[in-house]
């Protein structure tokens, strides 16, 4: 995603529920999640994006080097790829979606804090 891309108005951004990379529906839809998209498949899938994004998130952390990062190591997004990430994520993905990963060996942490 480059900066050229980010929208002026940010009420149109959402949230990846399981890494929190922040993008517009529209960016989902065309190229899925970065970090995700092996697993939840969201491109070219509106129903997949609405079910595995949130529109209702807290901060924003511009990242550029990951794994270098101290803030990354805290969110746990240093093996992430470089991105804008929200701080806390509100919203839980559908349980088949969890079980499928379950499944694939990948745990699921909400990225929810204000649940803890």
């Amino acid at each position: 995603m480059s900066f050229d891309s980010i929208p002026k108005d940010l009420r149109g951004l959402r949230a990846c529920l399981v890494c929190s990379l922040v993008k517009t529906f529209d960016q989902f839809e065309f190229d899925g999640c970065e970090n995700c998209e092996e697993f939840l498949r969201m491109k070219n899938n509106k129903d997949q994006v609405y079910d595995c994004t949130s529109n209702n998130f807290d901060g924003l952390i511009a990242v550029m080097s990951p794994d270098d990062s101290w803030v990354c190591k805290w969110q746990r997004i240093n093996r992430f790829q470089k991105g804008v990430y929200a701080i806390s994520v509100s919203g839980r993905l559908p349980n088949g979606i969890i079980r499928d990963m379950k499944n694939r060996g990948i745990p699921y942490r909400p990225r929810d804090t204000s649940q803890r």
